[in-house]
């Protein structure tokens, strides 16, 4: 197996001993970088870098600049996707995001780790699972998203939270480790006529 295919496995796989793995991640950040350097008002153009940056884009969405990622192929979003200022996603695993996702300033999104073992972290050898974040979910400010992670629909994960278990839907979690604290009701609308004070 080549180490880009051990990678999108769940394997131990060495990402500088791939030439390819290395120009995909030099790519992605150069694109970036245009994407975080692109005049803000102009959305046409931060539209059309992020959808070359993204491996899928469902609908509508806005991510905030700055943005950074280690490939970006690996990345879906869904409809009306909504990511604020310095969004980090190591993505060398799949990062399904549904619609109607909300996320807050300095989050990480990262699907890789490295051994516990000395000798395999000198060795370049590091890991990448999957996360999924489902729909209607918000995240945070300054939360960050651990390998291998689902958050089920309707959640919510509090600021400063590190989420390294599973999440399920309309649980409202925090904290490190994130725990669910309760879930989310009917008893949390807010009222419209009403100051929120």
């Amino acid at each position: 197996m080549t180490e880009k295919e051990k990678m999108l496995a769940g394997m131990l796989y060495n990402s500088m001993a791939e030439e390819s793995l290395v120009q995909e991640r030099q790519y992605a950040k150069k694109l970036c970088r245009e994407y975080n350097t692109a005049d803000p008002l102009d959305m046409k153009k931060r539209e059309e870098l992020m959808r070359s940056i993204l491996g899928s884009i469902k609908g509508s969405f806005l991510i905030e600049q700055p943005f950074v990622c280690d490939y970006g192929y690996n990345i879906e979003i869904g409809e009306n996707f909504y990511a604020n200022y310095n969004l980090t996603v190591l993505d060398c695993a799949k990062v399904t995001i549904g619609d109607n996702v909300l996320i807050a300033p300095n989050v990480g999104i990262y699907t890789a780790g490295h051994p516990l073992t000395a000798e395999q972290r000198n060795a370049g050898l590091e890991y990448a699972y999957p996360i999924t974040i489902g729909n209607n979910v918000w995240i945070g400010a300054g939360v960050h998203i651990c390998p291998g992670v689902t958050i089920g629909d309707n959640a919510v994960i509090g600021a400063g939270s590190v989420v390294v278990k599973d999440i399920p839907p309309y649980a409202l979690a925090c904290g490190v480790p994130c725990k669910v604290i309760r879930y989310i009701t009917e008893d949390d609308i807010l009222p419209e006529d009403e100051p929120f004070c």
